[in-house]
Parts: C-alpha cells; structure tokens; sequence
C-alpha cells in the first residue's frame, strides 16, 4: 500500500515539474525571449519554481531510505524541506558578502550592494 501511495505521489511530482518546465517555456514564447535572454528567463523561472518540488522530493528519498513512518517521517520532511529551502539564501549571502570583500566595500555602498546581489540571486 505505501508504495502505491509513494509510486502516485513521486509520478505527481514528475508532471508538476514538466508541468512548470512548460509553463517557463510558454511564458518564454508569450515575451518572444530568445537567445541569453531566454536562458536566463528560463533558469530563473525554473528555479523559483522548481526549488520547493525539488527539495520535497530530496527529502522523500531521504526519508524512504531511512525507512521513516508516522510522525517521525513528518518530522523529518518538515525539517528536511525547511532546510533545503534555507540553503539557496544562505548560499547567496555568502556569495554575496565574499562579492563586496573582493571589491573592498564598507559601509553603506557594502550594505546596499549586499541587498541587492541577495535580492538578485534569490530572485525577489
């Protein structure tokens, strides 16, 4: 039974991420984007969309090989995705800060290029 439930989830999972590859792609088609601007359009679109179906299905993986159940597989997902979730932030704010090292900012100019390159990496 719960590899009933694991096969139609995981296949749920499959269609919603070639769902939202075709939706990136409409979008791409609908602003006529070609070239680099398409590939960065779709990189970024894919990646908004795509991190959290990623890291649920990372973390189901995970969980099955740890051949969790009940509340502890809940638990574990919870966490699980809430930390994957927090990675491409911490990711870019390390960048980020080594970015403003190696142009040897401080102060202000070091605060506002730090917004702006975490803003930019995260895509908000």
């Amino acid at each position: 039974m719960h590899r009933i439930v694991l096969t139609l989830l995981t296949t749920g999972l499959a269609f919603s991420l070639n769902a939202q590859a075709a939706t990136c792609t409409a979008q791409a088609d609908e602003k006529k984007l070609a070239g680099a601007a398409r590939t960065s359009f779709l990189q970024k679109c894919e990646r908004e969309h795509g991190s959290a179906a990623g890291a649920a299905a990372v973390c189901q993986k995970q969980a099955d090989d740890k051949k969790l159940a009940g509340a502890a597989r809940n638990s574990f997902m919870q966490k699980c995705e809430r930390d994957h979730a927090a990675t491409p932030a911490s990711n870019a704010a390390a960048a980020c800060e080594k970015q403003a090292d190696d142009k040897k900012l401080a102060g202000a100019a070091r605060n506002s290029f730090v917004t702006r390159c975490q803003k930019d990496a995260t895509g908000g």
